[in-house]
């Protein structure tokens, strides 16, 4: 299990949570409704609504806000959301791939596609970029969780398949069929999980310059406001000496 360069679900770079609140809690409502409405309302039966619960509790959301939105469900008065994958490149060569939820196909596809034509990207068809791109497991914990030497001992005696740490936190990588049995395992050695969900993982990283990434964040912002999008995947990677720069 070798460590791996940093890659982050952009959804989580810092100072996009402070500013955001009140649309990230929006994001996590409409995932715990969705997970609520496809199976159990009971998160200890439902893996994917526990996944969500979990990081919405990780993010500070109010119960009384997770019990409305799995209540939502329940009582059969919601939205239907389906779930869409657009893939496409931003500036610098980056590969994206773009999950939403939404219950107007026309209007996500519109706002996506604008949002990066404006940001000097461009879509591509399904399957574009996502070849270059494996389907895993994704858990996080927060560096409060320990040290990377316990971390990694935790993540291999679970069955996990890879570990990232850094100051920021930990990033646990599994099979996509484990996430859930490994998460499990996780928690009476680490507690409960930030975030546990299925991930696209990039192959091959690519190096983006000042000028570029300055582009592709503003990007990832257009993007992160849309209240359809859920989550942007990327194989980007952005040197300290860059981000420096970008304040």
């Amino acid at each position: 299990m070798a460590g791996h360069s940093k890659f982050k679900n952009i959804m989580h770079r810092k100072g996009a949570q402070d500013k955001k609140r009140s649309g990230m809690f929006s994001k996590l409502s409409r995932e715990i409704t969705v997970a609520a409405k496809m199976g159990l309302p009971d998160p200890d039966m439902n893996p994917r609504l526990r996944a969500a619960v979990n990081a919405a509790k990780a993010q500070s959301m109010p119960k009384d806000n997770i019990q409305r939105a799995i209540d939502k469900a329940s009582k059969g008065d919601t939205e239907n959301y389906e779930e869409i994958r657009y893939e496409g490149f931003g500036p610098g060569g980056v590969s994206l791939i773009i999950e939403a939820l939404t219950d107007n196909r026309n209007r996500t596809a519109t706002n996506v596609r604008t949002a990066v034509s404006k940001n000097g990207g461009n879509l591509g068809t399904a399957g574009s970029v996502s070849h270059g791109f494996d389907r895993v497991g994704l858990i996080t914990y927060p560096a409060s969780a320990g040290d990377a030497e316990k971390v990694f001992e935790a993540a291999l005696e679970a069955g996990a398949e890879d570990v990232t740490s850094t100051e920021d936190g930990h990033e646990i990588w599994t099979e996509q069929g484990a996430l859930h049995e490994v998460s499990k395992a996780l928690e009476p050695v680490l507690g409960e999980a930030e975030g546990a969900k299925l991930a696209w993982r990039p192959q091959t990283m690519v190096s983006v310059e000042e000028g570029d990434a300055a582009t592709l964040f503003k990007l990832i912002d257009a993007l992160d406001d849309d209240d359809d999008v859920q989550t942007v995947w990327g194989n980007y990677e952005v040197s300290d000496e860059v981000m420096e720069k970008l304040g």
